[in-house]
């Protein structure tokens, strides 16, 4: 857990006032769990009057356990940004994908051979109850899938169009033709190496920085962001310091200020104790 760079060795950065930290990936283990140390450097953050909130591309609902968890009071970012919300979930601001774009996006998701999902604020529609990743989301979200025969009664309400498939190679061409064919209608991107996630063309981690930047009254220049996909990468660029998870791709890592440890040996916790907490600590 170094830093890269001369400037970054003499801390010439701003002090930290706002942490957003992606989900998956990041804050909790590859099986879900949020450990006691990332809980604890929560607690620390903000006993040192860092505020501290979530981005994900999970739904609201699939957040809420871990908003709990984190006792997390202020506004948090789902859909990749798509949709801001308080604590209680009630929106504060959505963007959903535009019915035709939605339309179109299904059907390359489908020549692709990819499983579509459909997110709204509140519910997630599959064709297969027993599809790729459909039970292991369930257990992530905490919240059961609907089962419909068709999508067209919810296309006015995505939030979020998720492809799925363990053919990591026909996610990366499917995400390829969704962006050659949808072109600026719509924002797409990997959450996971099995998931294509399209959003609102609005709805990425960098603009959710900037929301949550005027909501929040913080200059981004004092914001701090981790996280470890490609999605991500979005947001390091919005931001004062970032922090990518010792799980990502190397291009994650170069794009970020800072590498941390895995989510798998905590490195979240030792982010905020190394990247974050040190530098408040280290103010005149």
């Amino acid at each position: 857990m170094q830093p890269k760079s001369a400037n970054d060795r003499n801390n010439v950065h701003p002090p930290v006032r706002l942490v957003i930290s992606d989900i998956d990936g990041t804050i909790v283990t590859n099986e879900k769990v949020l450990t006691q140390a990332s809980i604890a450097a929560v607690k620390k953050l903000k006993e040192a009057g860092i505020l501290f909130t979530l981005i994900s591309s999970r739904p609201p609902r699939g957040m809420k356990m871990l908003m709990d968890a984190l006792s997390v009071t202020e506004p948090v970012a789902a859909f990749n940004g798509g949709i801001l919300v308080r604590p209680d979930l009630s929106v504060i601001q959505q963007k959903l994908v535009p019915r035709d774009a939605a339309a179109k996006v299904i059907k390359i998701i489908e020549d692709c051979d990819l499983s579509p999902w459909i997110f709204t604020e509140w519910d997630w529609f599959v064709r297969d109850a027993k599809g790729p990743h459909v039970e292991r989301e369930e257990y992530t979200v905490n919240f059961l899938a609907t089962v419909t025969s068709t999508f067209d009664t919810v296309l006015d309400h995505a939030g979020k169009i998720v492809g799925v498939s363990d053919d990591y190679d026909a996610v990366v061409r499917c995400e390829n033709r969704v962006k050659e064919e949808c072109g600026n209608s719509i924002a797409a991107s990997r959450s996971q190496p099995y998931y294509l996630d399209t959003t609102h063309p609005e709805a990425n981690k960098g603009n959710a920085v900037l929301e949550l930047s005027k909501l929040l009254n913080i200059p981004t220049e004092q914001i701090a962001t981790i996280g470890d996909m490609p999605a991500d990468v979005y947001m390091f660029k919005k931001s004062g310091i970032s922090i990518a998870m010792g799980n990502s791709t190397p291009d994650v890592k170069q794009a970020a200020t800072f590498v941390t440890d895995s989510n798998e040996n905590d490195g979240f916790a030792k982010a905020m104790e190394q990247f974050v907490l040190t530098r408040l600590a280290a103010r005149p």
